[in-house]
Protein backbone atom coordinates (compact mmCIF):
# COMPACT_ATOMS: atom_id res chain seq x y z
CA UNK A 1 0.00 0.00 0.00
CA UNK A 2 1.42 3.38 -1.03
CA UNK A 3 2.30 5.87 1.68
CA UNK A 4 2.48 9.64 1.46
CA UNK A 5 5.46 11.84 2.35
CA UNK A 6 5.35 15.63 2.50
CA UNK A 7 8.66 17.31 1.70
CA UNK A 8 9.11 21.08 2.06
CA UNK A 9 12.64 22.24 2.82
CA UNK A 10 14.76 25.38 2.69
CA UNK A 11 17.98 23.41 3.05
CA UNK A 12 17.94 21.14 0.01
CA UNK A 13 21.06 19.16 0.93
CA UNK A 14 20.63 15.52 -0.17
CA UNK A 15 16.96 16.22 -0.90
CA UNK A 16 16.81 14.55 -4.32
CA UNK A 17 18.49 11.34 -3.18
CA UNK A 18 16.16 11.16 -0.15
CA UNK A 19 13.08 11.62 -2.35
CA UNK A 20 14.23 9.00 -4.85
CA UNK A 21 14.77 6.47 -2.08
CA UNK A 22 11.32 7.24 -0.68
CA UNK A 23 9.87 6.65 -4.15
CA UNK A 24 11.67 3.29 -4.25
CA UNK A 25 9.91 2.48 -0.97
CA UNK A 26 6.55 3.23 -2.64
CA UNK A 27 5.98 6.69 -1.13
CA UNK A 28 3.97 9.31 -2.96
CA UNK A 29 5.82 12.64 -2.68
CA UNK A 30 3.84 15.81 -1.93
CA UNK A 31 5.73 19.07 -2.06
CA UNK A 32 5.59 22.85 -2.32
CA UNK A 33 7.24 25.74 -4.14
CA UNK A 34 10.99 25.54 -4.50
CA UNK A 35 11.19 22.02 -3.14
CA UNK A 36 8.71 20.79 -5.73
CA UNK A 37 10.64 22.49 -8.53
CA UNK A 38 13.98 21.04 -7.36
CA UNK A 39 12.50 17.54 -7.33
CA UNK A 40 10.80 17.92 -10.71
CA UNK A 41 14.01 19.26 -12.23
CA UNK A 42 15.71 16.07 -10.99
CA UNK A 43 13.07 13.91 -12.60
CA UNK A 44 11.21 12.96 -9.40
CA UNK A 45 7.45 12.64 -9.75
CA UNK A 46 5.79 15.07 -7.33
CA UNK A 47 2.24 15.94 -6.32
CA UNK A 48 1.82 19.65 -5.66
CA UNK A 49 0.33 20.62 -2.32
CA UNK A 50 -2.34 22.62 -4.12
CA UNK A 51 -3.48 19.37 -5.79
CA UNK A 52 -4.00 17.91 -2.31
CA UNK A 53 -5.75 20.91 -0.79
CA UNK A 54 -7.65 22.00 -3.90
CA UNK A 55 -6.59 25.52 -2.97
CA UNK A 56 -3.79 27.56 -4.55
CA UNK A 57 -0.94 29.13 -2.62
CA UNK A 58 -1.78 32.72 -1.68
CA UNK A 59 -0.41 35.85 -0.01
CA UNK A 60 2.99 35.44 -1.70
CA UNK A 61 3.34 31.94 -0.31
CA UNK A 62 2.44 32.85 3.27
CA UNK A 63 -0.46 30.36 3.05
CA UNK A 64 -0.02 27.04 1.28
CA UNK A 65 -0.01 24.12 3.75
CA UNK A 66 -2.34 25.53 6.44
CA UNK A 67 -5.29 23.38 5.38
CA UNK A 68 -7.31 20.49 6.92
CA UNK A 69 -6.31 18.14 4.11
CA UNK A 70 -2.71 18.58 5.22
CA UNK A 71 -3.06 18.82 8.99
CA UNK A 72 -5.82 16.26 9.39
CA UNK A 73 -3.72 13.90 7.27
CA UNK A 74 -0.85 14.41 9.71
CA UNK A 75 -2.71 14.51 13.03
CA UNK A 76 -5.17 11.62 12.65
CA UNK A 77 -4.50 8.80 15.12
CA UNK A 78 -3.89 5.70 13.05
CA UNK A 79 -5.25 3.41 15.79
CA UNK A 80 -8.45 5.41 16.26
CA UNK A 81 -11.21 4.06 13.96
CA UNK A 82 -13.24 7.24 14.29
CA UNK A 83 -10.28 9.40 13.19
CA UNK A 84 -9.64 7.19 10.20
CA UNK A 85 -13.33 7.18 9.27
CA UNK A 86 -13.38 10.99 9.38
CA UNK A 87 -10.42 11.08 6.99
CA UNK A 88 -12.12 8.66 4.62
CA UNK A 89 -15.40 10.58 4.69
CA UNK A 90 -13.56 13.83 3.94
CA UNK A 91 -11.48 12.25 1.18
CA UNK A 92 -8.21 12.93 3.04
CA UNK A 93 -5.16 10.71 2.57
CA UNK A 94 -2.98 10.18 5.67
CA UNK A 95 0.49 11.68 5.57
CA UNK A 96 3.02 9.19 6.92
CA UNK A 97 6.26 11.17 6.76
CA UNK A 98 6.93 14.90 7.09
CA UNK A 99 10.37 16.23 6.12
CA UNK A 100 10.52 19.97 6.71
CA UNK A 101 13.24 22.42 7.60
CA UNK A 102 12.44 26.01 8.21
CA UNK A 103 12.94 29.37 6.53
CA UNK A 104 16.52 30.58 7.17
CA UNK A 105 15.67 33.12 9.88
CA UNK A 106 19.03 32.74 11.65
CA UNK A 107 21.07 33.14 8.47
CA UNK A 108 19.00 36.19 7.56
CA UNK A 109 19.46 38.10 10.82
CA UNK A 110 23.19 37.31 10.88
CA UNK A 111 23.57 39.68 7.91
CA UNK A 112 24.14 43.23 9.23
CA UNK A 113 22.21 44.80 6.37
CA UNK A 114 19.00 42.84 7.04
CA UNK A 115 15.97 45.01 7.73
CA UNK A 116 13.24 44.08 10.19
CA UNK A 117 10.79 43.63 7.34
CA UNK A 118 13.16 41.18 5.63
CA UNK A 119 13.66 39.27 8.88
CA UNK A 120 9.92 38.99 9.47
CA UNK A 121 9.40 37.44 6.05
CA UNK A 122 11.75 34.65 7.14
CA UNK A 123 9.53 33.69 10.09
CA UNK A 124 8.14 30.33 9.03
CA UNK A 125 4.53 29.58 9.97
CA UNK A 126 3.45 26.54 7.99
CA UNK A 127 6.71 24.67 8.51
CA UNK A 128 6.66 24.66 12.33
CA UNK A 129 2.95 23.86 12.25
CA UNK A 130 3.51 20.74 10.15
CA UNK A 131 6.54 19.69 12.16
CA UNK A 132 4.80 20.10 15.50
CA UNK A 133 1.73 18.25 14.25
CA UNK A 134 3.83 15.37 12.96
CA UNK A 135 5.95 15.26 16.12
CA UNK A 136 2.83 15.24 18.29
CA UNK A 137 1.57 12.26 16.29
CA UNK A 138 4.96 10.52 16.14
CA UNK A 139 3.29 7.16 16.78
CA UNK A 140 1.94 7.31 13.24
CA UNK A 141 4.16 9.85 11.46
CA UNK A 142 7.90 10.01 10.89
CA UNK A 143 9.25 13.55 11.31
CA UNK A 144 12.51 14.65 9.74
CA UNK A 145 13.90 18.13 10.43
CA UNK A 146 17.61 17.49 9.86
CA UNK A 147 19.06 16.37 6.49
CA UNK A 148 21.56 14.31 8.49
CA UNK A 149 18.63 12.06 9.42
CA UNK A 150 17.56 11.28 5.84
CA UNK A 151 19.66 8.17 5.50
CA UNK A 152 18.94 6.81 9.00
CA UNK A 153 15.22 7.16 8.21
CA UNK A 154 15.61 5.33 4.90
CA UNK A 155 17.63 2.59 6.60
CA UNK A 156 15.00 2.22 9.34
CA UNK A 157 12.19 2.01 6.79
CA UNK A 158 14.03 -0.65 4.83
CA UNK A 159 14.83 -2.69 7.95
CA UNK A 160 11.41 -2.09 9.53
CA UNK A 161 13.13 -0.63 12.59
CA UNK A 162 11.17 2.62 12.55
CA UNK A 163 9.70 1.70 15.92
CA UNK A 164 8.27 3.89 18.69
CA UNK A 165 11.68 4.72 20.19
CA UNK A 166 13.09 5.77 16.81
CA UNK A 167 10.04 7.94 16.07
CA UNK A 168 10.13 9.48 19.54
CA UNK A 169 13.79 10.36 19.06
CA UNK A 170 12.97 12.20 15.83
CA UNK A 171 9.97 13.92 17.42
CA UNK A 172 12.05 15.22 20.33
CA UNK A 173 14.57 16.59 17.84
CA UNK A 174 11.75 18.44 16.09
CA UNK A 175 10.56 20.13 19.27
CA UNK A 176 14.16 21.12 20.16
CA UNK A 177 14.51 22.59 16.68
CA UNK A 178 11.26 24.55 16.71
CA UNK A 179 11.88 25.76 20.28
CA UNK A 180 15.30 27.08 19.25
CA UNK A 181 13.78 28.67 16.15
CA UNK A 182 11.12 30.46 18.20
CA UNK A 183 13.73 31.54 20.76
CA UNK A 184 15.76 33.26 18.05
CA UNK A 185 12.68 35.08 16.81
CA UNK A 186 11.54 36.18 20.26
CA UNK A 187 15.03 37.41 21.19
CA UNK A 188 15.27 39.29 17.89
CA UNK A 189 11.99 41.08 18.51
CA UNK A 190 12.44 41.64 22.27
CA UNK A 191 13.50 45.12 23.33
CA UNK A 192 13.29 44.71 27.12
CA UNK A 193 16.60 44.10 28.88
CA UNK A 194 15.06 41.63 31.28
CA UNK A 195 11.76 40.29 29.83
CA UNK A 196 9.25 38.30 31.88
CA UNK A 197 10.37 35.10 30.15
CA UNK A 198 13.87 34.43 28.87
CA UNK A 199 14.46 31.64 26.38
CA UNK A 200 18.06 31.03 25.32
CA UNK A 201 19.15 28.62 22.64
CA UNK A 202 22.49 26.92 22.19
CA UNK A 203 23.91 24.49 19.63
CA UNK A 204 26.19 21.61 20.53
CA UNK A 205 29.74 22.32 19.45
CA UNK A 206 31.43 19.22 20.79
CA UNK A 207 31.36 16.50 23.40
CA UNK A 208 34.15 16.85 25.93
CA UNK A 209 36.23 14.08 27.40
CA UNK A 210 35.06 15.11 30.87
CA UNK A 211 34.14 18.18 32.90
CA UNK A 212 36.07 19.89 35.68
CA UNK A 213 37.02 16.43 36.96
CA UNK A 214 37.37 13.10 35.20
CA UNK A 215 34.21 11.62 36.76
CA UNK A 216 31.99 14.43 35.39
CA UNK A 217 30.45 14.20 31.91
CA UNK A 218 30.47 17.40 29.86
CA UNK A 219 29.77 19.00 26.50
CA UNK A 220 30.33 22.42 24.99
CA UNK A 221 27.45 24.42 23.49
CA UNK A 222 27.70 27.73 21.71
CA UNK A 223 25.06 30.37 21.29
CA UNK A 224 22.92 30.02 18.19
CA UNK A 225 24.15 33.50 17.26
CA UNK A 226 27.73 33.15 18.54
CA UNK A 227 29.80 36.01 19.83
CA UNK A 228 32.20 37.47 17.29
CA UNK A 229 34.86 37.65 19.99
CA UNK A 230 35.33 33.94 20.64
CA UNK A 231 37.92 31.19 20.86
CA UNK A 232 35.56 28.68 19.27
CA UNK A 233 35.90 27.15 16.70
CA UNK A 234 39.28 28.66 15.86
CA UNK A 235 41.74 25.99 17.01
CA UNK A 236 44.68 25.70 14.63
CA UNK A 237 46.77 23.02 16.33
CA UNK A 238 46.95 20.63 19.26
CA UNK A 239 44.78 18.22 21.14
CA UNK A 240 41.12 18.79 21.91
CA UNK A 241 40.21 21.52 24.36
CA UNK A 242 38.98 20.40 27.75
CA UNK A 243 36.20 21.88 29.91
CA UNK A 244 38.72 23.79 32.04
CA UNK A 245 40.70 24.85 28.96
CA UNK A 246 37.63 26.49 27.45
CA UNK A 247 36.80 28.41 30.64
CA UNK A 248 40.38 29.63 31.13
CA UNK A 249 40.88 30.48 27.46
CA UNK A 250 37.65 32.46 27.40
CA UNK A 251 38.69 34.43 30.49
CA UNK A 252 42.13 35.14 29.01
CA UNK A 253 40.68 36.28 25.68
CA UNK A 254 38.14 38.61 27.28
CA UNK A 255 40.88 40.14 29.40
CA UNK A 256 43.48 40.67 26.69
CA UNK A 257 40.87 42.17 24.36
CA UNK A 258 40.53 45.14 26.73
CA UNK A 259 44.15 46.28 26.40
CA UNK A 260 45.38 48.67 23.71
CA UNK A 261 49.16 48.25 24.11
CA UNK A 262 50.90 45.02 23.11
CA UNK A 263 49.84 42.78 26.00
CA UNK A 264 50.42 39.24 27.22
CA UNK A 265 48.08 37.58 29.72
CA UNK A 266 48.99 34.39 31.55
CA UNK A 267 45.83 32.81 32.98
CA UNK A 268 45.55 29.98 35.53
CA UNK A 269 42.29 28.73 37.03
CA UNK A 270 40.31 31.76 35.80
CA UNK A 271 42.79 34.22 37.36
CA UNK A 272 45.65 36.12 35.72
CA UNK A 273 48.96 35.06 37.19
CA UNK A 274 51.06 37.31 34.97
CA UNK A 275 50.23 40.36 32.88
CA UNK A 276 52.72 42.37 30.87
CA UNK A 277 52.47 45.38 28.56
CA UNK A 278 55.24 46.86 26.43
CA UNK A 279 56.07 48.36 23.04
CA UNK A 280 56.42 44.90 21.46
CA UNK A 281 54.78 41.57 22.11
CA UNK A 282 58.17 39.99 22.87
CA UNK A 283 58.86 42.53 25.62
CA UNK A 284 55.30 42.12 26.90
CA UNK A 285 55.97 38.37 27.13
CA UNK A 286 59.11 39.06 29.17
CA UNK A 287 57.13 41.22 31.58
CA UNK A 288 54.33 38.65 31.95
CA UNK A 289 56.81 35.79 32.42
CA UNK A 290 58.80 37.69 35.04
CA UNK A 291 55.57 38.40 36.92
CA UNK A 292 55.34 34.79 38.09
CA UNK A 293 57.68 32.28 36.37
CA UNK A 294 56.36 29.46 38.55
CA UNK A 295 52.63 29.93 37.99
CA UNK A 296 52.90 30.56 34.26
CA UNK A 297 54.00 26.92 33.85
CA UNK A 298 51.07 25.03 32.36
CA UNK A 299 49.18 28.27 31.82
CA UNK A 300 46.94 29.73 29.15
CA UNK A 301 48.53 32.60 27.23
CA UNK A 302 46.56 35.27 25.40
CA UNK A 303 48.19 38.05 23.37
CA UNK A 304 46.73 40.91 21.37
CA UNK A 305 49.34 41.12 18.65
CA UNK A 306 50.75 38.69 16.08
CA UNK A 307 53.24 36.27 17.62
CA UNK A 308 56.65 36.48 15.99
CA UNK A 309 59.48 33.96 15.97
CA UNK A 310 61.42 35.57 18.83
CA UNK A 311 58.39 35.46 21.13
CA UNK A 312 57.54 31.92 20.04
CA UNK A 313 61.06 30.74 20.88
CA UNK A 314 60.64 32.01 24.44
CA UNK A 315 57.20 30.45 24.78
CA UNK A 316 58.50 27.16 23.42
CA UNK A 317 60.97 26.83 26.31
CA UNK A 318 58.25 26.18 28.89
CA UNK A 319 55.14 24.00 29.09
CA UNK A 320 52.02 25.91 28.06
CA UNK A 321 48.52 24.49 27.65
CA UNK A 322 47.15 27.07 25.21
CA UNK A 323 48.30 30.08 23.23
CA UNK A 324 45.70 32.50 21.84
CA UNK A 325 46.67 35.18 19.34
CA UNK A 326 45.12 37.16 16.49
CA UNK A 327 47.76 35.62 14.18
CA UNK A 328 51.12 33.85 14.03
CA UNK A 329 53.98 34.34 11.62
CA UNK A 330 54.72 31.15 9.69
CA UNK A 331 57.99 30.73 11.57
CA UNK A 332 56.34 31.32 14.96
CA UNK A 333 53.63 28.78 14.23
CA UNK A 334 56.21 26.20 13.15
CA UNK A 335 58.17 26.74 16.37
CA UNK A 336 55.16 26.42 18.66
CA UNK A 337 53.62 23.50 16.75
CA UNK A 338 56.70 21.37 17.41
CA UNK A 339 54.88 20.41 20.59
CA UNK A 340 52.02 18.25 19.35
CA UNK A 341 49.77 18.75 22.38
CA UNK A 342 49.91 22.53 22.76
CA UNK A 343 46.65 24.12 21.65
CA UNK A 344 47.16 27.06 19.29
CA UNK A 345 44.07 29.20 18.87
CA UNK A 346 43.31 32.16 16.66
CA UNK A 347 41.00 34.93 17.90
CA UNK A 348 39.68 37.80 15.83
CA UNK A 349 40.37 40.78 18.07
CA UNK A 350 38.98 43.19 15.48
CA UNK A 351 35.68 42.40 17.24
CA UNK A 352 36.99 43.37 20.67
CA UNK A 353 34.53 46.25 20.82
CA UNK A 354 31.64 43.77 20.34
CA UNK A 355 31.79 41.59 23.48
CA UNK A 356 28.74 39.90 24.93
CA UNK A 357 26.50 42.48 26.54
CA UNK A 358 25.16 40.03 29.10
CA UNK A 359 26.63 37.12 31.00
CA UNK A 360 24.72 34.24 32.54
CA UNK A 361 25.47 31.80 35.31
CA UNK A 362 23.30 28.92 36.42
CA UNK A 363 22.36 28.31 40.04
CA UNK A 364 20.32 25.50 41.52
CA UNK A 365 16.83 25.95 40.12
CA UNK A 366 17.55 29.05 38.08
CA UNK A 367 19.92 31.42 36.37
CA UNK A 368 21.44 34.82 37.07
CA UNK A 369 21.92 37.26 34.22
CA UNK A 370 23.69 40.59 34.32
CA UNK A 371 25.37 43.12 32.09
CA UNK A 372 29.01 42.21 31.58
CA UNK A 373 31.55 44.47 33.29
CA UNK A 374 33.10 46.34 30.38
CA UNK A 375 33.93 49.42 32.43
CA UNK A 376 37.57 50.51 32.05
CA UNK A 377 38.58 53.12 34.60
CA UNK A 378 40.38 56.12 33.12
CA UNK A 379 42.90 58.45 34.77
CA UNK A 380 40.79 61.62 34.28
CA UNK A 381 38.07 59.99 36.40
CA UNK A 382 40.39 59.21 39.32
CA UNK A 383 39.79 61.12 42.54
CA UNK A 384 42.87 61.71 44.67
CA UNK A 385 41.76 61.63 48.32
CA UNK A 386 45.12 61.98 50.11
CA UNK A 387 47.51 64.82 50.79
CA UNK A 388 50.18 63.17 48.64
CA UNK A 389 49.50 63.34 44.91
CA UNK A 390 50.46 60.37 42.72
CA UNK A 391 53.25 60.92 40.21
CA UNK A 392 52.62 60.53 36.48
CA UNK A 393 54.26 57.10 36.51
CA UNK A 394 52.21 56.07 39.53
CA UNK A 395 49.00 57.15 37.76
CA UNK A 396 49.88 54.89 34.84
CA UNK A 397 50.62 52.06 37.24
CA UNK A 398 47.37 52.67 39.12
CA UNK A 399 45.38 52.52 35.90
CA UNK A 400 47.17 49.33 34.85
CA UNK A 401 46.59 47.76 38.28
CA UNK A 402 42.90 48.68 38.20
CA UNK A 403 42.62 47.21 34.71
CA UNK A 404 44.10 43.93 35.94
CA UNK A 405 42.25 43.64 39.24
CA UNK A 406 38.81 43.66 37.61
CA UNK A 407 39.66 40.26 36.07
CA UNK A 408 40.79 38.67 39.36
CA UNK A 409 38.44 36.66 41.56
CA UNK A 410 37.22 38.57 44.64
CA UNK A 411 38.42 39.45 47.16
CA UNK A 412 41.05 40.72 44.72
CA UNK A 413 44.21 42.72 45.40
CA UNK A 414 47.09 43.10 42.96
CA UNK A 415 50.50 44.70 43.17
CA UNK A 416 51.89 46.02 39.89
CA UNK A 417 54.24 48.43 38.22
CA UNK A 418 53.07 50.34 35.18
CA UNK A 419 54.07 47.44 32.89
CA UNK A 420 53.58 44.19 34.78
CA UNK A 421 51.96 42.42 37.68
CA UNK A 422 54.20 41.57 40.62
CA UNK A 423 51.77 39.83 42.94
CA UNK A 424 48.15 38.70 42.71
CA UNK A 425 45.97 37.90 45.74
CA UNK A 426 42.51 36.52 45.12
CA UNK A 427 39.55 34.58 46.42
CA UNK A 428 40.20 35.06 50.11
CA UNK A 429 37.30 35.47 52.55
CA UNK A 430 38.80 38.75 53.79
CA UNK A 431 40.64 41.52 51.97
CA UNK A 432 43.68 41.71 54.25
CA UNK A 433 44.63 38.12 53.42
CA UNK A 434 44.45 38.89 49.68
CA UNK A 435 46.61 41.97 50.26
CA UNK A 436 49.17 39.94 52.19
CA UNK A 437 49.34 37.29 49.45
CA UNK A 438 49.78 39.89 46.71
CA UNK A 439 52.45 41.85 48.57
CA UNK A 440 54.41 38.80 49.73
CA UNK A 441 54.48 37.44 46.16
CA UNK A 442 55.57 40.84 44.85
CA UNK A 443 58.28 41.83 47.33
CA UNK A 444 61.28 39.86 46.00
CA UNK A 445 60.82 41.03 42.40
CA UNK A 446 62.51 43.65 40.28
CA UNK A 447 60.41 46.78 40.07
CA UNK A 448 58.94 46.46 43.55
CA UNK A 449 60.40 49.86 44.43
CA UNK A 450 57.84 51.36 42.02
CA UNK A 451 54.94 49.13 43.05
CA UNK A 452 51.34 50.20 43.55
CA UNK A 453 48.43 48.24 45.02
CA UNK A 454 44.97 47.94 43.46
CA UNK A 455 41.82 46.56 45.09
CA UNK A 456 38.61 45.48 43.34
CA UNK A 457 36.44 46.81 46.20
CA UNK A 458 36.72 49.19 49.12
CA UNK A 459 38.78 48.56 52.24
CA UNK A 460 36.36 47.84 55.10
CA UNK A 461 39.11 48.75 57.58
CA UNK A 462 42.45 50.55 57.42
CA UNK A 463 44.49 47.34 57.92
CA UNK A 464 45.18 46.81 54.22
CA UNK A 465 46.53 50.34 53.86
CA UNK A 466 48.69 49.93 56.96
CA UNK A 467 50.07 46.60 55.75
CA UNK A 468 50.84 48.10 52.34
CA UNK A 469 52.55 51.11 53.92
CA UNK A 470 54.75 48.93 56.12
CA UNK A 471 55.85 47.07 52.98
CA UNK A 472 56.82 50.18 51.02
CA UNK A 473 53.80 50.51 48.73
CA UNK A 474 53.68 54.16 47.68
CA UNK A 475 50.30 54.41 45.89
CA UNK A 476 46.93 52.66 46.15
CA UNK A 477 43.82 52.58 44.00
CA UNK A 478 40.41 51.41 45.21
CA UNK A 479 36.77 52.27 44.47
CA UNK A 480 35.94 53.71 47.88
CA UNK A 481 32.45 53.64 49.34
CA UNK A 482 33.09 52.21 52.79
CA UNK A 483 31.69 53.94 55.87
CA UNK A 484 35.30 53.76 57.09
CA UNK A 485 36.92 55.34 54.03
CA UNK A 486 38.14 58.18 56.25
CA UNK A 487 40.18 55.70 58.33
CA UNK A 488 41.92 54.32 55.24
CA UNK A 489 42.60 57.87 53.99
CA UNK A 490 44.02 58.87 57.38
CA UNK A 491 46.26 55.80 57.39
CA UNK A 492 47.52 56.66 53.90
CA UNK A 493 48.24 60.24 54.99
CA UNK A 494 50.07 58.96 58.08
CA UNK A 495 52.52 57.02 55.91
CA UNK A 496 52.69 59.44 52.98
CA UNK A 497 50.87 57.17 50.51
CA UNK A 498 48.98 58.54 47.51
CA UNK A 499 45.48 57.08 47.32
CA UNK A 500 43.05 57.25 44.42
CA UNK A 501 39.35 56.33 44.47
CA UNK A 502 37.44 55.45 41.32
CA UNK A 503 33.85 55.05 42.52
CA UNK A 504 33.55 51.81 40.49
CA UNK A 505 33.65 48.37 42.13
CA UNK A 506 34.80 45.34 40.10
CA UNK A 507 33.75 42.25 42.05
CA UNK A 508 34.24 38.99 40.14
CA UNK A 509 32.95 35.98 42.08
Amino acid sequence: MSKRALLSVSDKSNLVDFAKQLKDLDFEIVSTGGTKKALEDAGVEVTGVEEVTGFPEMLDGRVKTLHPKIHAGILAKRDDPDHMKQLKDAGITPIDLVAVNLYPFKQTIEKPETTQAEAIEQIDIGGPSMLRAAAKNFAGVLTVVDPADYQPVIDALKAHTDDADFRKHLAAKVFRHTAAYDALISNYLTEEEFPEKLTLTYEKQQSLRYGENSHQKAAFYRKALPSKLSIIPNQLHGKELSYNNIKDANAALNMVAEFDQPTVIAMKHMNPCGVGVADTIEKAWDEAYESDPMSIFGGIIAVNREIDAATAEKMHKIFLEIVIAPSYTDEAFEILAKKKNIRLLKADLSHRDEPDRFEEITVSGGMLIQESDHEIDQIPDFKVVTKVQPTEQQLKALQFGQHVVKHVKSNAVVVTTDTKTLGVGMGQPNRIDSAKIAIQKAMPKDGYENAIMASDAFFPMDDCVEYAAKHDIKAIIQPGGSIKDKDSIAMADKFGIAMVMTGVRHFRH
